[in-house]
């Protein structure tokens, strides 16, 4: 059985309340949280307070506080985790920005593979926040896929597979949601 199989099955033994498999789980899982830590925290401004473990950390206390979660997938957690770790920084982002008055916002860099805007522009996380919200209102699937794979990392396949949808379908709402989200952050 291969890794992926293995953490399936774990997850699902965590999902069905087995605790040890959660501790079987962390160090196989590890790696890639801290990879996607890493990625978040890369777009960050240079200075951010945050470490890539403190988020990992923070990402793991609010991961292990879900009940009622079923993960279908390895991929699946990976975006719910990614998804965490979203929301840890943009509440950092508006803590940081409160305790400012109104300071310079957090920003983001998009990376080529996700670019959303013009390359060597940063993007306000509390902006790039709001305007997900309002494509989930306009289309919640594309806010999805932005999630997936903006944040969460994810392929276009394995985005496919976690949203049970065609490849084919990602990949056009994933150029139609990066094309909204321009035109929201340029405005």
């Amino acid at each position: 059985m291969g890794e992926s199989h293995e953490i399936t099955r774990m997850l699902h033994e965590w999902s069905d309340g087995d605790q040890r498999a959660l501790e079987d789980l962390m160090p196989l899982v590890y790696d890639e949280l801290h990879r996607q830590a890493a990625r978040f925290l890369r777009r960050e401004r240079p200075n951010h307070t945050l470490q890539t473990t403190a988020l990992i950390h923070e990402a793991y206390i609010k991961l292990i506080d879900q009940h009622d979660l079923r993960f279908n997938s390895r991929a699946h957690f990976y975006a719910i985790a990614a998804n965490i770790m979203r929301r840890i920084l943009v509440d950092h982002a508006r803590a940081k920005n409160r305790a400012k008055r109104g300071g310079n916002a957090e920003t983001l860099q998009f990376d080529e593979d996700a670019t959303v805007i013009q390359s060597g522009q940063s993007v306000d996380l509390i902006a790039l926040d709001e305007a997900l919200t309002r494509l989930a209102e306009h289309d919640p699937q594309q806010a999805r896929i932005v999630e997936l794979r903006y944040f969460g990392g994810l392929t276009l396949e394995e985005t496919a597979e976690t949203m049970q949808l065609s490849r084919t379908t990602v990949a056009t709402d994933w150029a139609m949601a990066k094309a909204w989200l321009h035109r929201e952050l340029t405005k």
